[in-house]
């Protein structure tokens, strides 16, 4: 598995290798040993899937606060989407800056967001598919969301026309009228 860094100290990408041949590929898409070598000491209790029917839908930016904080492996189960994480632990370096990357089915990328980070995606293709593994439950009273296009964080999602969102997402408040409940504590 080729594992490789991002501007953003924590959040990784991973592309495991595809073994292929007449009847399509097989693929080792999570390994405790692997991830661990580079510093992902994650423990998965949960995996989530979701569908996305049209093109230009954008999820995000989610996070659930402490003390049930999730880390979350990301990727694509079919079709194609732009996926973010932005810093958002208070006194990180790089806090409010973002990196986005695009997860297919085609390129078997993953996206390593660990806890303090918010995530949100948008889709490239209709019917995509995002699969991710997550380092908590789900708790509703830790559940949270920052506007997906607040100004002050910039991202370009390259949305064409007005993007898809759930009500929630819709109504989410902007990046600086958000409270931040992560800290950085001086690691990744």
């Amino acid at each position: 598995m080729q594992i490789e860094d991002t501007a953003l100290p924590g959040v990784k990408i991973l592309t495991p290798r595809r073994f292929g041949d007449h009847r399509g590929f097989f693929s080792e898409s999570w390994n405790r040993k692997a991830l661990s070598a580079a510093g992902i000491d994650a423990e998965f209790v949960q995996d989530n899937h979701s569908l996305s029917r049209d093109v230009g839908t954008v999820r995000g930016l989610h996070f659930q606060s402490p003390p049930h904080a999730q880390g979350k492996l990301v990727r694509c189960g079919r079709g194609r989407l732009f996926d973010v994480a932005v810093d958002a632990r208070k006194g990180s370096p790089t806090y409010g800056q973002w990196i986005g990357e695009e997860l297919s089915f085609e390129n078997g990328r993953q996206l390593w967001i660990p806890a303090g980070f918010l995530h949100g995606f948008a889709t490239r293709e209709p019917d995509t598919e995002i699969v991710y593994k997550c380092t908590d439950y789900y708790a509703p009273e830790c559940d949270g969301a920052v506007r997906w296009n607040s100004a002050e964080i910039g991202i370009d999602w390259q949305v064409e026309g007005s993007a898809i969102l759930s009500e929630k997402d819709d109504v989410a408040p902007l990046f600086n009228d958000f409270d931040s409940p992560f800290v950085w504590e001086g690691t990744a």
